[in-house]
Formats: C-alpha cells, structure tokens, sequence
C-alpha cells in the first residue's frame, strides 16, 4: 500500500476532534494551565530495568525541516502530527518523545506525556537551508525552561564546520548548554557531526573517521561531562565509533530508507555495542514507508528493549 492510500489521521481519529478542540481553545483563553499539566504529571526513573531507552523525535519542524521521503511537506500538518506522536507514545517500549516547547505543550495539552522521559531540543536557530545554517542558537528550550517544566532530559545539535567561522558560536553555546545542565543535574544529549557546505546546502559527512572527530570534540565541551550523553548516527564500522567514547549513547535514527528491514538490521547490530543504550528516532518511524506507524514503532521497540 502506498502512502497516498493511507487515511488520513484525522480520519482514523485517534484523537478525536474535542481532544484538539481543547486544545486551541485551552492555548486561547487558559495558558496558565500548561503550568499545572507539568506540575501535575506523573514522572519516572530516567531508565527503565533494562537500562535502555527508545524516544521518538519530532524537532525538525523549528528548523525548517519538514520534509520526509519525497514529500517536502510531510510534516506540514501539525493535527496529524501530533496523531502520529501519541500514537507512537501510547505503545509498549516507547520511553518518551523530543520535541521543542510547541510540540512538548501540544502534548502535555493532550495528555500525553505521563510517565514518559520528555526530551527538550534546544538549538534550533541554523535553519535548514539558511545561510546562516552554521550559526546555529538555542532558539528553543534552555535549561531554565527544562526544569521550570519538570522535563527530564536536554537535547543539543553541534555541527562542526571548519570553514565555517559560524561554528565556534555554536560550539561555545554548547559548552554553557552542558555546564548549565550539569549544574541543574539533567542529563544533556550532543549530536555531533562534522559538516561541510556542499552545493549550497549543508551535509553532515558519516564516515566512521569524521562521526569519531565529532565525538572527540563534543566530548571535551563543558567545565564537567557529568551529565553529557551522545547521541549518535548509525555508520559503517560503529565498533570503531563507539571505542571512541565512554559516554551513554542513543542511536540516531537518520533520515527515512526505503530498505526499512536494512535499517533495522543496522540498528539492531548497533544496539549489541558496549555503551549504546538505545534509539532517538523521528521521521523514520513516525512517517514510514508503508504508513504502518504502530508496526515500524513495535519493531523499534522490540530492538530496543529485547521483545
């Protein structure tokens, strides 16, 4: 079945229309209620007995990027958006959800976010395309914003482009990111990639050489790396990347495939390495290639915690 022939979500209505109807209406004339949700929900341990984690992703839209497969406007529609996230929330082994503010208080307005590890992504201001991509500001959450909202981890991008003076900025952002957090005592995930501009656009270079440069830079980053964790792509020789740190490490899922069962067979061989403690994955799972959302996220989960 192709993607054209799936119903929509709003048809399926997993959430039903008064759920969002609540929800403009509580953003129009109560605001103050995003406050209590989050000091009201129900939290947990970081990990689970297995010690691993599964979160879904769902940032890319504050950059820009809302494009998935050949559709450069698959993610356009916040309504199914949001259908497909607590979709992916609601099944067993999803552990949590990353998101910027818009896309977290979405949630917590639809009361999706109990007992699950909320993730908040921070930087956001390179936008894709831009040519300022490199100079890339914390134009979402901070750390204040974190822990005024009871989230339970941090999430920054750190590209790293030599000929690009736009990058120490962003390195330096990155740095006060991992003290600020530290210092707050949440747990800060970096996702380092060594960059370049290439035809006008930025690409990230995903030889295991350049992943392990990353890994080497973001790890030296910050007055302490207590609280640091990496998340990072899944690349040929990923023996050889996860040697190169001793920091816990989350899998990036990349971009969508059209061989879903390669992809996870790549996963599920990364997830056997020493210090890989689970997946951070978006658009592959939330937007896969047959449409099937509950079946692409089960079978994330079972990689993860073993089903």
């Amino acid at each position: 079945m192709t993607d054209t022939a799936i119903p929509t979500f709003a048809q399926r209505g997993f959430i039903d229309a008064a759920a969002f109807e609540r929800l403009r209406e509580t953003r129009a004339t109560d605001p103050g209620a995003l406050a209590e949700i989050y000091a009201a929900r129900t939290r947990r341990d970081l990990l689970p007995a297995d010690g691993r984690l599964f979160i879904v992703a769902a940032d890319h839209p504050a950059r820009g990027a809302l494009g998935v497969g050949d559709d450069p406007m698959a993610m356009a529609d916040r309504y199914e958006l949001l259908e497909r996230l607590a979709l992916a929330l609601s099944r067993p082994g999803v552990d949590g959800v990353l998101g910027t503010p818009d896309i977290i208080d979405d949630l917590a307005l639809l009361g999706a976010l109990d007992d699950k590890i909320v993730v908040g992504s921070m930087n956001r201001g390179g936008l894709r395309g831009a040519s300022f991509e490199m100079d890339d500001r914390f134009t979402g959450y901070d750390i204040a914003g974190i822990v005024r909202d009871r989230l339970d981890f941090a999430k920054t991008l750190l590209r790293i482009n030599l000929d690009d003076p736009a990058t120490v900025a962003t390195i330096v952002a990155n740095a006060e990111a991992v003290n600020d957090a530290a210092a707050a005592r949440i747990p800060i995930m970096l996702e380092p990639f060594i960059s370049e501009w290439r035809d006008g656009r930025i690409v990230n270079d995903q030889t295991a050489d350049a992943v392990i440069r990353s890994v080497g830079i973001a790890a030296g980053i910050g007055t302490t790396s207590s609280h640091t964790w990496m998340k990072l792509p899944v690349v040929p020789e990923m023996d050889r990347v996860m040697a190169s740190t001793t920091f816990p490490t989350l899998l990036l899922g990349g971009e969508r495939s059209d061989d879903a069962d390669a992809t996870y067979d790549s996963w599920r061989d990364a997830l056997a390495l020493p210090g890989v403690r689970g997946l951070t994955v978006g658009r592959s799972l939330l937007y896969p290639q047959d449409g099937d959302v509950v079946e692409a996220v089960d079978i994330a989960a079972g990689l993860v915690h073993g089903a």
